[in-house]
C-alpha cells in the first residue's frame, strides 16, 4: 500500500505540468507485453482469417472465438484472485482490449463480455451470485449481456421505464419492458438488466436466458460492426427470484455509472488499436500505390496526412495510458481483503470519471480522424470491402455514441470539475479569482522546461484561460453550448499535457533520431492543439461576454493562446518520412 499523494481527479488543470510523473507505454513491464504479445497473435492467427464469417453474423464462430478467447485467460484479466482470476492492473486490462481493436465486430463482443457484461457481478455480485454465474463467464461456457438502454431513453438510464413489481407471493420481481441496441443478444446467456422496482426504485438484476418471459428481437441491420449481435431484449412478466437482485434496491444507478467509468476507459483502448491498425494500412498503401510515376508517400499532401495521424495518434495514446496509471495508482493504495474493499474500488475509479470520459471523447475523435484520412489516402479503392479501411471507416462510427455519447462526456466533464469546486475537494474558485485578478502577462511555467519550454509555456498559459473563462461565464455556466466549450478545453490541455510529459519522460533515454522524432510529434501535436483550443476558446467567450469585454477577452485569447509555429512543415515532414519507412506508427 502506498504513502505518496495520490493526484485527485480535474486537479491537472490547477497544477504546473513539469515535473508531474505519468504512466506511459514505455512503462510496461515484461507481464505487460507478453499478454500483448498473446492477445496480438490470437487476433491474428484466430479473427482476422476468420473475420469475414464473423462479419456475416456466423454467430457460432463467434461464439467458438469467445471461448478460445477464453482459454486464453484473456476473460480473467478483471476476475478476483478468490473467485479463481487474475485480478491484473488495468494496464494490462486496457492492453488486451487495444489489442483487440482492430478485430472491430470482435473487439466490442469481447470487451463486451470482460466489460459490462461481468463487471457489474464482480464489484455488487454476493458471494452466491458469483459462485453461481462468474465461472460461467469467465470460461465462455456463458456469454453476458448489458441491459440498460431504452427505446425512449439512450442517453438518461434514470428515465428507464421498464419496471420490477413484488410478486403477489414474495418470492421474486416480474419485470416487464424493452432494452434496446443490447450487444450479445442473440447469444447471451446472462443479462444484467436495468428496472425500477414499483416505478421508482432504479436497480439491477440477473436474468437467466431460459426464464419465461424472455425474448430477443431481431438484428438491427446496422452501418458497421456487423459481426456483433445488437438487438432488443423483451421482458413480458419476467420472473427473477429475489436472490439475483444485483447489489441494493434503489441502487442501480451506482452500477451503471460506476461500471461505465471502466468501459469508457476500455473503449478509448480499444478504438487506439483501431486507430493504429487503420494507419498501418493507410502508411502502407501510401508506399505501395504510385501516381504520376511516384508513391504517394512522396507527395506533400499525403505526408501531411501522415504527420496529423501520428501526432493524433501518440496523444491518444500518452492520454489512454496517463489516465490507466492514474487508476492503477489509486487502486494500488487501497487495503486488500478488507470487507469494503469493492466499495473503495468503485470511489477509486469514481475518482477519475472525468479523466476517463476525456479518453472516451479524445481517442474516438482521433479513430475518426484516422479511419477518415486512412481512408482518403487510398482514394476509390477505400469505398471497397476488398481493402481493410473500408470496415474501419464503417465500424469507427459507432464509437462517437455508445458508452454514452461523446455530447454527455463533454459535458459531463465541467460538471463534474464543478460539483467537485462547490463541494471544496478542489479550490477551483479560488484559482479563478486569481486568474481574473492577473489577465496581464503570460503564465509561464517557473523552471525546468528543457527542450519543451514553449510547449509548457502554452499549457500555463492555456490553464490560466481556462479559469478566466470559467470566471467569466459562470453565471450562465450550466448552458450546454457553454459547458461543451469547456469541457473540450479540458481535453484539450490534458491530452497535450499528456503528450509533452511523455516525451519529456522518455527524452534521456532516446536515441537521436527518437529525440528527434518525439520533438517533431510534440510540436505537431501542439500545433494542431492550439487552433483548436483557441477556436474553442473564441466561442466559449462568445456565449458569456458581449462588447467591450468580449473584444478585450478575444484579445487575451489570442495573446495567451498563441504557440510558435516555426519549424512546422519540417516536422511533419521528419514524421511522414519515418511512418512510410516502418510502415506503422511509431511510438
Amino acid at each position: 500500500m502506498t504513502t505518496q499523494r495520490l493526484a485527485r481527479g480535474g486537479e491537472f488543470l490547477l497544477t504546473e505540468a513539469i515535473g508531474s510523473n505519468l504512466f506511459t507505454p514505455e512503462d510496461f513491464t515484461l507481464e505487460h507485453r507478453q499478454v500483448a504479445e498473446t492477445t496480438e497473435a490470437f487476433v491474428n492467427n484466430e479473427i482476422f482469417p476468420d473475420l469475414e464469417r464473423m462479419e456475416g453474423q456466423d454467430f457460432l464462430l463467434v461464439v467458438e472465438k469467445m471461448r478460445r478467447c477464453a482459454d486464453l485467460g484473456l476473460f480473467l484479466v478483471d476476475v478476483p484472485e478468490a473467485f479463481g482470476g487474475l485480478e491484473l492492473d488495468k494496464a494490462t486490462s486496457m492492453l488486451v482490449a487495444e489489442k483487440l481493436g482492430p478485430t472491430g465486430s470482435f473487439a466490442i463482443t469481447s470487451t463486451g463480455q470482460t466489460g459490462i457484461g461481468m463487471l457489474p457481478l464482480i464489484y455488487y455480485g454476493t458471494t452466491d451470485q458469483k459462485d453461481r454465474y462468474l465461472d460461467k463467464l469467465t470460461s465462455g461456457e456463458w456469454i453476458g449481456a448489458y441491459c440498460l438502454t431504452e427505446p425512449d431513453c439512450g442517453s438518461d438510464p434514470l428515465g428507464a421505464r421498464t419496471t420490477a413489481t413484488l410478486a403477489e407471493d414474495g418470492s421474486g420481481y416480474l419485470l416487464n419492458g424493452v432494452k434496446q441496441f443490447i450487444t450479445n443478444a442473440a447469444f447471451a446467456d446472462l443479462f444484467t438488466v436495468f428496472a425500477k422496482i414499483d416505478g421508482r426504485q432504479f436497480s439491477a438484476f440477473l436474468v437467466e436466458r431460459g426464464t419465461a418471459g424472455l425474448s430477443i428481437g431481431a438484428e438491427e441491420k446496422k452501418m458497421g460492426l456487423k459481426g456483433t449481435s445488437t438487438a432488443q431484449v423483451v421482458l413480458e412478466n419476467v420472473r427473477v427470484p429475489l436472490e439475483n437482485l444485483l447489489g441494493e434496491a434503489g441502487k442501480g444507478h451506482k452500477i451503471a455509472f460506476n461500471v461505465l467509468n471502466v468501459g469508457r476507459l476500455k473503449l478509448a483502448a480499444t478504438v487506439t488499436g483501431a486507430a493504429k491498425s487503420a494507419f498501418a494500412e493507410a502508411a502502407g498503401y501510401a508506399v505501395e500505390r504510385r501516381q504520376f510515376g511516384q508513391t504517394l508517400a512522396s507527395f506533400g499532401a499525403i505526408r501531411e496526412k501522415l504527420a496529423d495521424m501520428l501526432g493524433g495518434l501518440f496523444a491518444a495514446e500518452s492520454l489512454l495510458y496517463r489516465v490507466v496509471g492514474l487508476l492503477d495508482e489509486r487502486i494500488e493504495a487501497l487495503e486488500r481483503g478488507v470487507e469494503n474493499y469493492y466499495e473503495q474500488y468503485q470511489k477509486a475509479i469514481e475518482e477519475y470519471a472525468g479523466e476517463c470520459a476525456m479518453a472516451k471523447v479524445f481517442c474516438s475523435n482521433t479513430l475518426a480522424l484516422v479511419a477518415d484520412e486512412a481512408l482518403q489516402i487510398h482514394g476509390g479503392y477505400g469505398y471497397i470491402k476488398d481493402y481493410p479501411v473500408e470496415r474501419y471507416y464503417r465500424d469507427e462510427r459507432i464509437n462517437r455514441i455508445f458508452e454514452g455519447t461523446n455530447e454527455i462526456n463533454r459535458l459531463l466533464i465541467p460538471t463534474l470539475l464543478l460539483r467537485r469546486a462547490d463541494s471544496g475537494l478542489l479550490n477551483l474558485w479560488e484559482q479563478v479569482a486569481a486568474a481574473q485578478a492577473e489577465t496581464d502577462g503570460d503564465a509561464l511555467p517557473r523552471s525546468g522546461a528543457g527542450l519543451f519550454v514553449a510547449e509548457y509555456g502554452l499549457l500555463a498559459n492555456q490553464k490560466k484561460l481556462f479559469l478566466l473563462l470559467l470566471g467569466r461565464v459562470a453565471e450562465n455556466r450550466n448552458a450546454q453550448e457553454i459547458l461543451l466549450t469547456l469541457g473540450d478545453m479540458a481535453i484539450a490541455i490534458f491530452a497535450l499535457e499528456s503528450s509533452v510529459l511523455r516525451a519529456a519522460k522518455i527524452m534521456a533515454g532516446a536515441t537521436e533520431r527518437k529525440r528527434q522524432l518525439l520533438q517533431a510529434v510534440v510540436r505537431v501535436t501542439a500545433f494542431a492543439n492550439t487552433a483548436a483550443f483557441q477556436l474553442t476558446a473564441n466561442r466559449c467567450a462568445a456565449y458569456g461576454v458581449q462588447g467591450e469585454a468580449l473584444a478585450a477577452l478575444q484579445q487575451t485569447i489570442a495573446r495567451l493562446g498563441s504557440y510558435p509555429v516555426d519549424g512546422l512543415l519540417e516536422a511533419k515532414q521528419q514524421l511522414a518520412d519515418a511512418a512510410a519507412e516502418s510502415g506503422r506508427y511509431l511510438f
